[in-house]
């Protein structure tokens, strides 16, 4: 091991070469590192010497990296996580921590889950931050970047589902935490509800107008693919983008929502509405935490997964 040529790396310049191949922008890597645009570009000019490489050239498209910076993505990542390692404390004490944790969820999940935890973490870890974030398609990116420390959504329990709707990348790690099956919201004065000769079964739900949560980036979910298969499908009249939206126009429409249970439950408790069974069969799913590997030694983020999990175990499907 050369000694003289380490003592020569600057450890600021390779957070630097970092996150420019993260951002593949001076912009985004100056507002990330909290330094100018000037600094970063002089940053980037003695990275070139150091590697004896132009490791950007610029294209239509932005700044794309050379082959041989591509290379270095991984090397740097690991390296960067090592010494984040040798660096932390040697254990965690939530009573004097200042830690910032980030998380990522999807909206239902927050009045079910947050709940269980919430109470635990800020009597534990008076000074400790929680900050949430809605779950989004590039969330698993996130995660393995560390820009967020967990994530909490739903996922099929059948792999095959999963593949049509949520799968994880290699390298995220994840704890089902409870699960949940779906059901019909609609408004207490809703006209299916006054047809007592009438079965509420799938023919009935399928003549319905439906309003939808759009997912990531696909707008359909597990139950469209179902219905699919049986050369069957919804009338979506609308979509929306979150959860609490599609609940609260119900009020005002004929519309009918498909939802998680929980959520369901726990919405129509809060507005005017009733929730029904769903008549086409549907798997339950699982509503997971995840977080990336290279979480799996930080004793901070150890301590906050085992208490997640702890308070969130026992809750059911209702």
């Amino acid at each position: 091991m050369s000694f003289e040529k380490l003592a020569r790396i600057d450890l600021n310049l390779l957070i630097c070469l970092h996150v420019l191949l993260e951002e593949c922008s001076v912009t985004y890597a100056a507002k990330r590192l909290n330094i100018s645009q000037s600094a970063v570009s002089k940053s980037l000019t003695r990275l070139r010497e150091q590697f004896d490489d132009p490791l950007f050239i610029r294209t239509a498209h932005g700044m794309a990296p050379t082959p041989r910076a591509q290379a270095l993505l991984p090397l740097l990542d690991h390296l960067l996580r090592e010494i984040e390692q040798l660096t932390a404390p040697a254990k965690f004490v939530p009573e004097t921590s200042e830690r910032h944790f980030k998380m990522a969820l999807v909206e239902s999940a927050y009045p079910l889950f947050l709940p269980q935890f919430l109470g635990d973490i800020f009597s534990k870890g008076p000074n400790i931050i929680l900050d949430t974030q809605a779950w989004e398609p590039n969330t698993f990116d996130r995660l393995q970047r560390g820009e967020i420390d967990f994530g909490i959504t739903g996922k099929d329990l059948n792999p095959k589902d999963a593949m049509l709707t949520l799968m994880p990348p290699k390298g995220i790690i994840f704890q089902e935490l409870c699960r949940d099956t779906q059901r019909c919201i609609v408004r207490k004065d809703h006209p299916i509800l006054c047809q007592a000769d009438r079965a509420w079964d799938e023919e009935y739900y399928l003549e319905q107008r439906h309003i939808q949560v759009r997912c990531g980036q696909d707008d359909r979910w597990l139950l469209d693919y179902k219905l699919a298969e049986k050369g069957l499908h919804r009338d979506i009249a609308m979509y929306v983008p979150d959860f609490n939206s599609a609940a609260s126009l119900c009020t005002h429409t004929d519309l009918v929502f498909t939802a998680p249970s929980h959520f369901a439950h726990y919405i129509t408790a809060q507005l005017d509405l009733v929730v029904l069974p769903l008549p086409p069969e549907l798997p339950a799913m699982a509503y997971n935490l995840f977080w990336h590997q290279h979480q799996e030694k930080d004793l901070g983020h150890s301590w906050l997964r085992e208490l997640i999990i702890s308070r969130c175990r026992d809750l059911s499907a209702s």
